[in-house]
């Protein structure tokens, strides 16, 4: 069983091995490889967080595409999620257009961006 993954290839293997559970399908596991599949995806996960590190954005607009990406949001959803127009959260998303106090308490609330990060790159 994987531990702690420390090179590329234990990495590769690790991967590999986790794409053959997920052939067999996860309803046909047995409770030993379940609890495998478990372990490998943390080290996998471990390993990613340190050799392969996703960079922090660096403006409103990188912050909004991030969330939308991890809440696999489309920027009309996002509008209907906000309360905004879906032309203005675009001219936001595209600095044409300065986010108003609504759009950021929106921002805040509903997306969960960090006030310190809104009031900084505003």
């Amino acid at each position: 069983m994987v531990t702690k993954i420390n090179t590329e290839k234990e990495y590769q293997a690790a991967i590999e091995q986790i794409e053959i559970f997920i052939k067999k399908g996860f309803l046909h596991l047995t409770q030993k490889e379940t609890k495998e599949l478990e372990a490998i995806s943390k080290s996998v996960a471990a390993y990613e967080k340190e050799y392969y590190p996703v960079p922090k954005p660096t403006s409103l607009s990188e912050m909004i595409e991030l969330k939308m990406y991890e809440l696999r949001l489309t920027q009309k959803k996002l509008s209907d999620i906000l309360k905004i127009a879906p032309d203005k959260l675009s001219m936001i998303l595209n600095g044409k257009r300065e986010p108003d106090v609504a759009f950021l308490k929106a921002a805040y609330q509903k997306l969960g961006i960090d006030a310190d990060f809104l009031l900084s790159h505003v």
